[in-house]
């Protein structure tokens, strides 16, 4: 007598096929300077980021009844490199192509591949550091 599994019963398989487990990835923000700016400016950016905000602690001094920093916690689901990058882990090189240009010319000038730079890069890579001047 053979007794056949149902779909979705206990124990059943897909042969070939492994479980697939999504990890968290986690982030902490250090905050120095403990305020309500600072700390909607770190969720806000992470947030926008795909982060999703865990929870936040706060250092106390003994000295003060204000907090002295604050660490900022953020997770997402993982993506295994391979999925995320294609065989191998690495972009092909056409998408590692448009990733450079997107980074050189920024996100208004993604269309026009032929664009000519509107910055040198030392400028480019500073404002994508956050610091422009």
């Amino acid at each position: 007598m053979v007794v056949k599994r149902r779909k979705g019963q206990a124990g059943a398989r897909r042969p070939g096929r492994a479980p697939v487990v999504k990890a968290l990835e986690y982030k902490v923000v250090e905050l120095s300077s403990v305020d309500e700016r600072s700390l909607e400016d770190a969720v806000n950016a992470w947030v926008r980021q795909g982060w999703a905000l865990d929870g936040v602690q706060f250092a106390m001094r003994e000295s003060s009844k204000r907090p002295s920093m604050a660490f900022v916690f953020f997770t997402r689901h993982a993506v295994p490199r391979r999925e995320a990058a294609g065989e191998g882990g690495f972009r092909s090189e056409g998408e590692a192509l448009r990733h450079l240009h997107r980074l050189v010319q920024g996100p208004d000038n993604v269309e026009n591949e032929a664009a000519v730079a509107p910055v040198d890069a030392w400028t480019r890579l500073a404002q994508l550091a956050g610091e422009d001047e």
